[in-house]
Formats: structure tokens, C-alpha cells, sequence
């Protein structure tokens, strides 16, 4: 029997069944004492190999999408912010916005979950076997300009039209110079059809042309994400002054407003 051992986890070792490997002399005992068929004992081993691959494909995934954290929906406070539809997050999650490569923008205020919504929908996606990636609007136009500069941008867009899943965060904290805005205007209509954007941006769409310095190609920039999209719009109370009030910080409720109304 040893002998037989020694060459299944030699054969073992040599396809890189590691999971497999590590449980087959357990899973061997279990099944003479229950009486297990041995198709059965390899069924339950090749199902944990498959499992322990999956999970290590996910933490990479995970670990190349470059989010800031991995928040996810349960995590979040819907209670403090009733002004979001919790059920239109839940259908989100669901995921057919990214196999019908649509996208999501979620407005409001800062600190009021936006990057946390973003996120939580870039990890359901990962869960689902999509590839992400997370950057904020400012890294992205700095990588791409200076691509640009380097005579490089049509190699460098790749690492951004890949993902099935694009987050964007924080559109509108920094305004936009015509080089920027051109830029983001290419890679939105690259990706356009072809996978999805999830945006988020303390800016209502009225706003935009002084995100992007020029009323015409913020009006094509929107044209192209509007098309086949959601917008989240929150207005509420920052999480951040909710916890300083906690600390007793603050002696009298601040609120900030804002979303698609424009009102900040």
C-alpha cells in the first residue's frame, strides 16, 4: 500500500494536484470506514482540487484588480443612506449589467459610499468569473498621458480595455485638462459595447463639462456611457461625519446633498 501511495503522490505532484495530494490518504481512510465506492472518494477529491483552484484563481484575480478594499454589498449601510435602492443594488449584483457590457455611475457627495458601491460590485464580479480593475479617473489619465508622451498610449489603453470590468473612481475631483479629456473620451469609446464601466463622481451631469473643460466632449463622453447604463444617485450624510458625530465631534447634524441634481 505504501508503495502504491508513493507513486500516486508522486504522479500527483507531477500534474500539480496539490489539494488532491494533500487530502487523498484521508479521504482513502474515510472511505473504507464508510464504506465509500471508489468512484465516489474520487469525485470528492477532484471537487476540493477544483474548489482550492477556484479560490486561488479568485484571491489572484482579487489581488490584480487593484481594489483599495475589498468591501462587498453586505457590508454596506443601506439603512443610512434609504435614498438608494437597495433592490436596484441587489439586481446589480446580479451581474447581467457586465454580460451586457453596460455600465454603472453612482453620484453623490463624498462619503457617502460611493467607492464602497463600486468595489462591492467589482468583487461580485470577480466571484463571478470576470476579470476588474480599479483605478481613480486622476491615475488613469496620468498613465495614459504619459503612454501618450512616450508615443506608447495605444499599448498602455490595453491594460485598461482588458478588464471586463472597469471602476473609475472620483470623476470630477480634479478637473480635467483637453489632453485628459481626450483621453478619457478615447477609452470610453473604446470600451463602449465591449465591457463595462462602473464610474463614480461627486459631479451631477451638468457639471461635467467643467470636469472635462469643454461642454462638446463631455456631451460625447456622457452619450457613450448613457447609452446602455444605471445611475446610482445618493444623497445622505457623509459615513465620515456620521462617525465623528459618534465621537462627539460635531454638536449639530451636517449634511451634504448633492447627485444628479446638481445640488452639493
Amino acid at each position: 500500500m505504501s508503495q502504491v501511495l508513493e507513486r500516486l503522490h508522486s504522479a500527483l505532484d507531477t500534474l500539480q494536484l496539490s489539494e488532491i495530494m494533500a487530502l487523498l490518504e484521508t479521504h482513502l481512510e474515510q472511505a473504507v470506514q464508510q464504506e465509500r465506492t471508489y468512484a465516489d472518494c474520487l469525485c470528492l477529491l477532484m471537487e476540493a482540487e477544483v474548489d482550492a483552484r477556484r479560490l486561488r484563481a479568485l484571491t489572484a484575480w482579487m489581488r490584480m484588480a487593484g481594489l483599495p478594499a475589498a468591501k462587498t454589498l453586505a457590508q454596506f449601510d443601506f439603512a443610512f443612506q434609504p435614498s438608494i435602492d437597495e433592490r436596484q443594488m441587489r439586481e446589480l449584483a446580479t451581474l447581467r449589467f457586465v454580460s451586457e457590457s453596460s455600465n454603472v455611475i453612482v453620484l453623490g457627495p463624498p462619503g457617502v459610499g460611493k467607492t464602497h458601491l463600486a468595489t462591492a460590485l467589482a468583487v461580485e464580479a470577480i466571484g463571478g468569473g470576470h476579470s476588474a480593475y480599479f483605478v481613480t479617473a486622476h491615475d488613469l489619465v496620468s498613465d495614459l498621458g504619459r503612454a501618450a508622451r512616450e508615443g506608447k498610449l495605444e499599448m498602455r489603453m490595453r491594460r485598461y480595455l482588458k478588464p471586463k470590468v472597469l471602476v473609475v473612481d472620483e470623476v470630477g475631483y480634479l478637473p480635467l485638462d483637453m489632453v485628459g479629456a481626450t483621453i478619457f473620451f478615447q477609452l470610453v469609446s473604446s470600451r463602449y459595447e465591449r465591457g463595462s464601466i462602473v464610474l463614480t463622481s461627486n459631479k451631477s451631469y451638468a457639471d461635467w463639462g467643467q470636469v472635462f473643460g469643454e461642454t462638446t466632449i463631455a456631451t460625447a463622453i456622457l452619450d457613450r456611457l448613457l447609452h446602455h447604463s444605471t445611475t446610482v444617485n445618493i444623497r445622505g450624510e457623509s459615513y465620515r461625519l456620521k462617525e465623528r458625530k459618534r465621537a462627539g465631534l460635531l454638536c449639530a447634524p451636517v449634511k451634504t446633498e448633492g447627485g444628479a441634481n446638481g445640488n452639493r
